[in-house]
């Protein structure tokens, strides 16, 4: 029954192998990473990878070879690693096995798959593609380019973000002859629980049937009310959309997400910190990613106009009331070649060795060899093996201080009169 649910899936988005996991993505992508390269093989890897990926490389004691993230000094952004990057990389490093890139990331950028793919198979290497956030690509031609469609070799999906399954449930995709389907399977079954959740697959097998039938326009972009409602969240609040217009071009963006909104909250002069907090307590809505300059949402195929006007309320409530929200803490965000740190040792050698427990208000105590890195909850510690900086170390002692809360209780949310 499993097999046939999986053949099914990978017919409706046109995949080779399709292999279900009740684990989550954390371990498909573990899993991909352990069919392409081994102990002391070569990868190259995005940094601006989610913290599996780490414990991919500690698990199989890979040797990372760091491609840096497109930043962008005007938006504070870090876009994914481009097809030249990657390029350099594989010159310099020949005897890579493969590379790993993550697309979409939380604030909605993708990367150009294609040309990447591209690379790598120039090459002869595999391209795994970490696209957590992309369960709905393949049903929609306004959609960024799935994976499977710009040629990457393994694309890992999870169907509870963007696909409507349950917490946990994990699609990965497979085609093409660079990794064989029984080893990413062997892989998967070395990772995976013996107890699998029934209710979870389930889940992502009615995903399979339900998106082919569902995805109309009316999910996605060809209903005006998603690029409506984005453009609304600027009107009235002294917010910026964070579009198309602002974010993609030449070493920015191969092309938005849309349902993802973006909103610069700059001009309020708080923190995205403080406004999620708000609309959280006075609103009773969960926004989806904040920064000390940016709140976002993310919308899904769920979502209609109620829920988004929903938001739009919010947001403006939030911008009318900025003054109680003020001042806010101002966050020195480092250049990135000051945060470029050393590769010590392998990530595995580094976590299994021993190491001390430093606090983050005594510097003078030496830079540790591992340091957290505090950002979005998916994201990795700084790797293992990567020293410090005295600059480096004073990001990340910034970015610990305890952020702004609430400290008024509440106010109930109103309902309407029967």
């Amino acid at each position: 029954m499993l097999a046939k649910a999986q053949e099914l899936m990978a017919d409706a988005v046109g995949a080779e192998h399709t292999f279900f996991s009740t684990c989550g993505s954390s371990l498909s992508v573990k899993a991909a990473m352990l069919s392409v390269a081994g102990p002391h093989e070569k990868l190259l890897v995005g940094r601006d990878a989610h913290k599996s990926v780490v414990s991919g490389l500690v698990l199989a004691g890979i040797v990372p070879v760091w491609v840096d993230p497109q930043w962008d000094a005007e938006l504070h952004l870090a876009h994914p690693p481009s097809a030249d990057s990657f390029r350099a990389a594989l010159a310099e490093h020949p005897d890579a096995r493969g590379a790993l890139v993550t697309t979409p990331t939380p604030y909605g950028t993708c990367s150009d798959l294609a040309a990447i793919a591209d690379v790598c198979h120039e090459h002869g290497v595999p391209l795994i593609v970490d696209e957590a956030w992309g369960a709905h690509l393949p049903f929609h031609p306004d959609l960024p380019t799935w994976a499977m469609d710009a040629g990457a070799d393994v694309c890992v999906t999870s169907v509870h973000k963007m696909g409507s399954g349950l917490e946990q449930g994990s699609v990965f995709h497979l085609q093409g002859d660079l990794i064989r389907p029984e080893v990413l399977k062997n892989r998967e079954d070395l990772l995976g629980t013996t107890s699998p959740s029934v209710l979870v697959y389930a889940a992502s097998t009615a995903g399979a049937a339900r998106w082919p039938s569902t995805a109309t326009p009316s999910t996605t972009t060809r209903s005006p009310w998603p690029r409506r409602y984005g453009r609304g969240s600027t009107a009235s609040t002294a917010c910026a959309s964070t579009g198309a217009t602002t974010s993609a071009g030449p070493g920015r963006r191969r092309r938005p997400r849309p349902l993802q909104v973006i909103v610069d909250i700059t001009g309020l002069g708080t923190t995205g910190y403080r406004i999620a907090d708000w609309i959280r307590e006075r609103h009773h809505v969960n926004l989806h990613l904040s920064d000390h300059r940016r709140t976002s949402a993310q919308l899904t195929h769920a979502d209609d106009i109620h829920s988004a006007q929903l938001l739009l309320d919010a947001l403006r409530n939030a911008a009318a009331h900025a003054g109680e929200l003020r001042p806010a803490p101002r966050v020195e965000v480092a250049d990135p070649a000051d945060l470029r740190l050393e590769q010590a040792m392998l990530p595995r050698d580094a976590f299994f060795g021993r190491a001390e427990q430093v606090p983050w208000r005594r510097p003078s105590a030496g830079w540790p060899p591992r340091c957290s890195r505090p950002t979005r909850p998916a994201s990795p510690p700084r790797c293992p093996a990567r020293g410090s900086t005295p600059r480096s170390y004073g990001t990340c002692a910034a970015a610990s201080r305890p952020k702004w809360s609430c400290r008024t209780r509440p106010t109930p949310r109103s309902r309407p009169s029967a």
